[in-house]
């Protein structure tokens, strides 16, 4: 007859927690569910810094009762980690972020959200992406007469951020919105911005402290600072945005189904309300010349 080994109370205690922890163990980690990041739904970018745009990812997320992981990574462009940030569009008392981790050497974070209930959520993904800058340029032509101009804005976008946008809806801080595509190493000039009619006012600008007193004895063809006035107001037919900072290139209408180039000026920021000069050059056909006609 074999004899029967008895098993001493701690062993006992040991086997019957390892019998629980097996027992246990499916029901712990089943209140953590991995999400899978959807596909973007839509993309925003808004254009308001140079050094860093900001990029707003709409997303859905599915979501389970308990705990949820979800796992946001990116390669090859160049993101602030601190900047990410995710915010729930919908049902904001069933959704509570736990914790947000960095695991270590890889381009990625993980989320920890806790749902009251199985949903599906939208949500906004916010980060800061380097890569992509901006410029506006206007161009202006006035009519032959110089009493109007037609105003044109351009934003040249230049994408060097390793990623692709594909309809995405661009936020000028001055302008209005507009969707386009824009690839990676892709620069596109866009249209955002037309008037036309604009009434203006030529101006001649002679400055004593600048210019000599008697040009006639400079011994050269002495010009006087010209351009064109345009005011930022509703009575103008602006006055409705600000307009941008940027090169604005002058051309004239010659009367001939062709135009004149003027000149080329920086047009500084113009907020509602305020107006500003568009020199196009020199011109000469004034002569202005001081004297003094008596002293006392």
């Amino acid at each position: 007859m074999a004899a029967i080994k008895r098993t001493t109370p701690y062993v006992q205690y040991i086997l019957f927690g390892l019998v629980l922890l097996v027992v246990t163990a499916p029901q712990i980690f089943a209140r953590t569910s991995l999400v899978t990041l959807p596909h973007r739904e839509a993309v925003a970018i808004r254009l308001a810094e140079q050094n860093a745009t900001l990029v707003q990812e709409k997303r859905v997320l599915t979501l389970k009762k308990g705990v949820n992981q979800i796992d946001f990574s990116w390669q090859n462009v160049s993101i602030d980690p601190s900047s990410i940030t995710l915010t729930p569009l919908s049902s904001p008392d069933q959704i509570r972020l736990l914790s947000v981790s960095y695991p270590p050497n890889e381009e990625t974070l993980i989320w920890e959200l806790y749902s009251s209930k199985s949903l599906e959520q939208p949500v906004i993904i916010s980060y800061l992406l380097s890569g992509i800058d901006r410029l506006v340029t206007h161009e202006a032509m006035a009519d032959q007469k110089e009493k109007h101009l037609d105003l044109k804005s351009f934003l040249v976008l230049r994408n060097f951020s390793g990623e692709n946008f594909i309809q995405t809806q661009i936020h000028l801080d001055e302008g209005p919105n507009f969707n386009t595509s824009v690839s990676h190493l892709e620069t596109k000039r866009i249209l955002y911005f037309e008037k036309q009619n604009i009434p203006i006012t030529k101006v001649y600008t002679w400055d004593a402290q600048k210019l000599p007193h008697d040009p006639e004895k400079a011994g050269k063809s002495i010009g006087i600072p010209t351009g064109y006035e345009i005011k930022n107001t509703l009575e103008s037919g602006l006055g409705t945005q600000n307009l941008a900072q940027g090169k604005a290139r002058v051309f004239q209408a010659d009367g001939q189904k062709t135009t004149i180039f003027s000149g080329e000026d920086d047009l500084s920021y113009l907020p509602v309300g305020d107006k500003a000069l568009l020199q196009t050059g020199d011109s000469r056909d004034i002569l202005v010349t001081r004297r003094t006609m008596d002293t006392k």
